[in-house]
């Protein structure tokens, strides 16, 4: 019996001695860095610049506040802008390798990923609906006014044109019967015949539509096309994103991560500073007046989208657009790797 007894408390002891042990050891293993992840890793080196490129207009409106922090040296990161005044100045310098990020057209977004073989990816939504139907008189108030209609529009083979055959379509008008598009190849060419109400109907994006209604102008607007489209679709009226070259994003994620951050705070900043925000628009060139930038920023729908209901929303953007015209994003749909 006494020799049980001392075989327990041997036991016991030696238990005790390996619950130290064990707590010991969890306890040093807490206190240990974790293993770096690869975003973290000292590997990553910081970007001397930037390149981003984005088109005068309100898909580049948003960045406004962020190209005059970043000549103050107020951001995170060392970027180098550049603004283009039309899509086909885009192209070729994102093909080239020329820019890092930029800010086009999502059809375009499209037709570049296939283009490039799939070496770019868009990482985020920054203007839904910027269209307007736009009338010299008080005879359309609805969409089914526009039958029998001659509609004067830009955009021809792009997002415009397929937003407003969509739009007709829903609304039981055929776009090639039951009404008359004529398009013109220059926003102001539309903007000028609408203010001197040389033409009765026309589609035009902001800010020309702020152009063609200023001042003495009898032009009004008869439809936003976002409220248009909104009545007939599920899903939001996408116009512009963000994409990134893939080699850029693979060597620098934390920049790409900065980034984002930083333009979301701008773009927050000028839908809630409109007075501020115009004039920084107008200082960077993306608006050639801050009177126009200032009336034309609630009707931009300037915005950032990203993760999970920026792809929803591109996929179904695009899959409207490749239906209407294969042409429009590139002849065939972007694969998932076009996602960031």
């Amino acid at each position: 019996m006494r020799n049980a007894k001392k075989f327990l408390s041997l036991i016991m002891a030696v238990l005790m001695i390996l619950s130290i042990f064990t707590l010991t050891s969890c306890s040093e293993n807490n206190t240990k860095d974790p293993v770096p992840t690869p975003t973290a890793d000292n590997s990553e080196k910081k970007p001397e610049k930037v390149r981003v490129i984005t088109l005068a207009g309100p898909t580049g409106m948003g960045m406004a506040k962020l190209i005059d922090d970043n000549t103050n040296k107020k951001t995170s990161y060392n970027y180098e802008f550049n603004i283009a005044s039309a899509p086909d100045q885009v192209s070729p310098e994102v093909i080239k390798g020329n820019f890092d990020i930029a800010c086009v057209p999502v059809n375009l977004a499209s037709v570049l990923f296939n283009k490039t073989e799939g070496k770019i990816k868009v990482m985020g939504v920054n203007t839904l609906g910027v269209l307007y139907m736009l009338e010299n008189g008080n005879t359309i108030n609805s969409v089914s006014d526009l039958k029998n209609k001659t509609i004067y529009a830009t955009g021809q083979g792009s997002n415009p044109e397929y937003v407003l055959r969509y739009i007709l379509e829903k609304n039981n008008i055929d776009p090639d019967k039951d009404v008359k598009i004529e398009f013109l190849a220059e926003h102001a060419e539309l903007a000028t015949k609408l203010k001197t109400n040389a033409v009765a109907i026309g589609m035009l994006p902001e800010p020309q539509v702020t152009v063609a209604t200023m001042g003495d102008s009898q032009t009004r607007i008869a439809l936003d096309l976002t409220e248009e489209w909104n009545k007939v679709s599920d899903y939001k009226l996408i116009q512009g994103c963000i994409i990134v070259r893939n080699e850029f994003a693979e060597k620098h994620p934390t920049a790409v991560k900065g980034f984002l951050a930083e333009y979301k705070n701008s773009v927050d900043y000028v839908n809630n500073n409109i007075e501020e925000a115009s004039q920084l628009i107008e200082k960077a060139g993306i608006v050639p007046k801050a009177a126009i930038a200032k009336k034309a920023i609630p009707n931009c729908n300037i915005c950032l989208i990203t993760g999970d209901e920026m792809k929803n929303s591109v996929k179904q953007m695009l899959d409207v657009l490749h239906k209407a015209n294969p042409a429009s994003v590139g002849g065939k749909l972007p694969t998932d790797e076009f996602y960031y």
